[in-house]
């Protein structure tokens, strides 16, 4: 089982590039970022973990320019999104830029896609709320096609465009990883993806949770196709976790690492990082 950690990257905390070169020279697996473009002052949406919405969603780095920039000073560690908020950017737009943040990793990136929980940010975007999951998708296939084809056209309900010239192309159509939890999106790994990330699976709901992965595997073995990648989002931090998590069948955790803010954020992440490569060696 691959570790590797996620980030809110943040204006006010550890520098993009010094997080790339630690996490390499501890020798993690991957670093995923998060995404917002922005976050309304309307709190009329509340955070899926309770209480106040934390700083940090509204100081995100662009995952897309950080990792192009992280990419430049690390040569082994995957890169990625966990997740996408898509559904924020135009799939002409996207794909070009998934492209060519793959191709300057030399085919290290992967791009995890999620539909997002904040209404008045989609809004802000002219996203429908109902129809966020379908959007996603669309612009899932539409980017497969402009990665894939050398005249690239896709009709869609909610992306739609005639025959177009894009490159360049990734050096391969980048892993697929679909987000979330619900009771659906089994489904969408299935149609859409080529990974799952399901977030923060408590220990004490790792038997349903197991379940769930047997199914995935089965459907998929069912559908023709091989074993699909499991990256859990928000792993616990214990060695029992770690243990339960392997036999769960999951293939990556990523440690969510914790808001630091001030002159100290460095050395605190840097902290950080090594404690979670020690319990790394129960994975």
């Amino acid at each position: 089982m691959d570790t590797g950690v996620v980030i809110f990257l943040t204006d006010y905390g550890i520098d993009p590039l010094d997080l790339a070169r630690a996490v390499e020279e501890r020798g993690f697996e991957s670093l995923f970022l998060t995404e917002h473009t922005h976050i309304p002052t309307s709190r009329e949406s509340p955070w899926p973990g309770g209480g106040e919405l934390p700083e940090r969603y509204a100081h995100t780095y662009d995952p897309f320019v950080a990792i192009g920039a992280m990419a430049a000073v690390t040569e082994r560690i995957v890169l990625g999104t966990a997740v996408s908020l898509v559904n924020q950017h135009h799939a002409i737009n996207l794909a070009k830029q998934v492209a060519s943040v793959d191709r300057i990793a030399g085919g290290r990136f992967e791009l995890g896609v999620g539909p997002g929980w904040n209404k008045e940010e989609m809004a802000h975007h002219g996203v429908d709320p109902r129809t966020r999951t379908a959007r996603m998708l669309e612009t899932v296939e539409a980017m497969t096609a402009i990665w894939t084809q050398d005249e690239a056209e896709y009709h869609g309900k909610y992306v739609d465009f005639d025959p177009i010239w894009s490159w360049p192309k990734p050096t391969r159509v980048p892993p697929i990883l679909i987000g979330g939890g619900g009771p659906t999106v089994l489904d969408r790994v299935l149609s859409h993806g080529h990974g799952w990330v399901p977030l923060r699976v408590p220990v004490s709901g790792l038997a349903e949770f197991t379940e769930r992965v047997d199914e995935l595997q089965r459907r998929a073995a069912d559908a023709g196709r091989g074993h699909i990648p499991v990256s859990m989002y928000g792993a616990a931090r214990n060695a029992e976790a770690m243990r339960s998590y392997r036999e769960a069948g999951v293939d990556r955790v990523l440690f969510e690492l914790t808001d630091q803010k001030g002159p100290g954020a460095r050395d605190a992440v840097l902290r950080e990082l090594d404690e979670l490569r020690a319990l790394s060696g129960d994975a």
